[in-house]
């Protein structure tokens, strides 16, 4: 059972419904039409992928989560209720396929010290996180709220156990009251309240003062303009401007690569040396966990034409960079980017 588009609209909180055919829909649904089904779920597709993707960390892998639980949920549609608890049912059953997923992976941090130890993360493009909040008014909105998606905290909580991350998530990201928790997980009340108690602690340690941005859903000015000064050094080869933007303790990291630089006294020679030794650069602005972000196509020496190389996300902090986080390539099609760019 497939019911990805990847252009949906964000769908209606939990207690809405489809319109007066909502019944008729489930039923249909529950009697075994695919397309009754497809229609019902695809309209919660991107908040679950979200959901799916803090539980891991990366956003290929999110994918392949969320059509196993669009799988489970087909095969279990008979115990479908009313259109208003399809959300809740669809959360606890992508919930329980993350769990599974890890389990079988044991994938597991134990320290973290910076995103170069977590070398699955991925980021998520904010064209796709804005389908799920059209209204600060709609419970979608909570869901990518800019503080529990920023790479800071999708790393910091891969930290945890799964069940005690699956915990965080249900109540502190979605809501949910501990008896709803705990029924998605299968446990007691006082197993689920330990679990977040524990999560939130391990939370305080480790995230105090690292991102202390406030609830939002857009970039603000300041960001873009700190993006557009980052673009134009890089495109102009201008070492000095480049690190004129740069925090003294700027950190820079390569998720995969468990590379760490630390300090602007480390990490300047580097950027001199990126900016003028491989060819040039074009730079396309973009967003990624609701941070800005610069798609970077690299033309080599002798060559006519930029080709995709990497983006890099910016944690500004008080008009300056306070950390880039550098990922490859492979997601240039997701963030709606082209593969190559012709020369100018």
């Amino acid at each position: 059972m497939r019911a990805r588009t990847t252009t949906t609209p964000a769908g209606p909180g939990p207690g809405a419904g489809p319109g007066a055919g909502a019944a008729a829909a489930v039923a249909a649904a529950r009697r075994g039409d695919e397309g009754a089904f497809a229609a019902l779920v695809a309209r919660h597709e991107r908040e679950l992928h979200v959901h799916c993707y803090r539980m891991v960390g990366s956003f290929q892998e999110a994918e392949d989560l969320v059509q196993e639980t669009f799988l489970r949920a087909w095969r279990a549609r008979e115990s479908l209720g009313a259109d208003a608890q399809l959300r809740a049912w669809l959360y606890r059953i992508a919930t329980n396929v993350a769990l599974d997923a890890l389990r079988r992976r044991k994938r597991r941090l134990t320290t973290l010290g910076s995103f170069a130890e977590v070398p699955w993360l991925q980021p998520y493009p904010d064209r796709l996180l804005d389908e799920v909040a059209p209204r600060e008014d709609e419970p979608d909105a909570v869901v990518v709220a800019r503080e529990t998606i920023r790479l800071a905290y999708v790393a910091v909580i891969q930290l945890l156990p799964p069940r005690q991350r699956a915990a965080l998530l249900l109540r502190d990201v979605l809501g949910w009251s501990a008896e709803e928790t705990a029924a998605a997980l299968e446990t007691s009340v006082a197993a689920a309240n330990s679990a977040v108690q524990r999560a939130r602690a391990t939370l305080r340690a480790e995230l105090p003062g690292r991102d202390e941005a406030p609830s939002a859903t857009a970039l603000s000015a300041e960001d873009r303009r700190l993006l557009a000064g980052f673009i134009d050094a890089h495109e102009r080869a201008d070492a000095e401007a480049s690190v004129a933007l740069a925090c003294e303790d700027i950190r820079v990291t390569m998720p995969p690569f468990p590379m760490c630089f630390d300090g602007l006294a480390e990490i300047a020679p580097l950027m001199t040396d990126g900016l003028t030794g491989p060819g040039t650069w074009r730079l396309l602005p973009t967003s990624a966990n609701r941070l800005p972000a610069a798609a970077c196509y690299l033309r080599p020496h002798g060559e006519r034409t930029y080709r995709a190389f990497k983006i890099d996300v910016l944690r500004p902090r008080d008009g300056r960079i306070a950390e880039i986080t550098t990922f490859g390539a492979v997601l240039f099609d997701v963030f709606g980017l082209p593969a190559v760019l012709p020369d100018r």
